[in-house]
């Protein structure tokens, strides 16, 4: 009784704040829907494979030469004359100076000196800061063209441990915020009561669907080849899906936090650490239309929330529905949602009490499958939902994750690719 209360106060203090400078969003499901010159739409949207990290394919490649190789791939295959782009903004987290590696690659890739650039840390959802920093400025009339690009080594760059000083940490929620995530995933497990059982049951149907869709080439749609290494190496698949994963396999995997109490996280079901970038295009409509762009989607909301710190995986609870209620949507509208997969004991908790049904989330695998470069997720889960949404010829998408030190995010897309 006490989770319910405590999510629905959450979800009440969220929709009283949804309600305050919401007259300029679409409400309503014909008004999201209908085409107007100023909508704010992708053009483009693209992800490179991804690498697990310290192991795999771009174990040793930091994220300039990677925002170099996604910027070159970029231009090359939509023809961009690349001094019309008016604005740049890179979402990632942890990469030391990550403003000057951004702008030397954009300078590298032939951008203009002209464009400018700028880097944004939400952590687990500064990809999806990315592209609402590029829309907000279109909504505003700043600028007309912009990319949005998520980007993470975290290979190079691992999680460096958070430090505040005393008078700081002796605040509980100040101290919960700065705790390693994996403490989180077993807070929310033991808080929330979520099995180990359990867990891995989400984990199976991750890593199930991901290797169904690898092994179809689903993924090769949303994926641009991007070459590296002086040209030496190209990648274009990912190798971070592990094939053959069973309900006996995860069972067997031994708890990787056993320092905190009843410990039921393991590397089978939670997210992988790896290494990815992925960008968005976006333009007005009337933009897009004048110059002869194709329209892959349009841009509709995004909203940020708070939750307890403890307990950071819940925050999709409080995040989906306040984006549905700031855009006048039931969740039986969306045609699919792109969860971010943190640990299967906050995802698991996540999708029941959302009740939202397994088969419009994540069709194609999670990142407890596929794996999570923080800065990169927010960004890809918009990549893979569009062209999830094109393959069913279906509208609607609706992306959510949490998010480090207690928060969460989500946003509401449109498919206007033709199938």
């Amino acid at each position: 009784m006490f989770r319910l209360h405590t999510i629905k106060l959450t979800q009440q203090r969220v929709f009283q704040a949804s309600r305050r400078n919401v007259s300029t969003l679409p409400r309503g499901l014909d008004a999201i829907l209908e085409k107007k010159p100023d909508d704010v739409v992708i053009t483009f949207a693209k992800r490179t494979a991804m690498g697990r990290a310290k192991k795999g394919q771009l174990k040793d490649i930091p994220v300039d030469e990677l925002m170099h190789a996604l910027f070159n791939a970029t231009l090359q295959h939509t023809k961009l004359d690349p001094s019309k782009i008016d604005d740049i903004c890179v979402g990632t987290c942890h990469p030391p100076s990550p403003l000057y590696a951004s702008r030397a690659a954009a300078l590298a890739a032939g951008i203009p000196a002209s464009v400018p650039i700028s880097t944004t840390n939400r952590l687990c959802s500064s990809g999806l800061q990315a592209i609402r920093n590029i829309a907000h400025s279109i909504e505003a009339g700043e600028c007309s063209l912009g990319l949005a690009v998520g980007v993470e080594s975290m290979s190079m760059n691992p999680r460096p441990t958070p430090e505040v000083v005393e008078a700081v940490s002796r605040n509980s929620q100040a101290h919960d915020c700065t705790q390693p995530m994996g403490w989180t995933s077993e807070m929310v497990a033991q808080h929330y009561a979520v099995s180990r059982e359990k867990q891995d049951e989400y984990a199976l149907i991750s890593h199930t669907r991901a290797e169904k869709a690898s092994k179809s080439g689903i993924f090769s749609e949303e994926i641009i080849p991007i070459t590296l290494r002086n040209g030496t190496q190209t990648i274009h698949v990912d190798d971070t899906i592990r094939p053959g994963v069973t309900p006996e396999s995860l069972s067997k995997l031994k708890p990787v936090f056993p320092e905190w109490g009843v410990s039921s996280t393991t590397a089978g079901n939670a997210s992988g650490v790896g290494d990815g970038a992925a960008v968005c295009i976006l333009t007005t409509r009337e933009k897009a239309e004048r110059e002869g762009w194709d329209i892959i989607g349009k841009f509709v909301a995004s909203t940020f929330v708070g939750v307890e710190p403890r307990y950071m995986g819940i925050a999709p609870v409080a995040a989906i529905p306040r984006i549905l209620d700031l855009v006048g949507l039931k969740k039986e509208d969306i045609d699919i949602y792109e969860i971010n997969e943190a640990f299967a004991s906050q995802f698991a908790y996540c999708v029941e009490q959302l009740q939202i049904p397994m088969e419009k989330i994540n069709p194609n695998g999670g990142a407890i499958a596929l794996t999570h470069p923080l800065g990169m997720t927010g960004t890809r889960q918009v990549v893979t939902g569009l062209a999830e949404l094109r393959r069913r010829d279906a509208k609607l998408l609706c992306t959510s994750m949490c998010i480090g030190s207690g928060m969460g995010g989500a946003g509401i897309f449109v498919n206007e690719a033709k199938a």
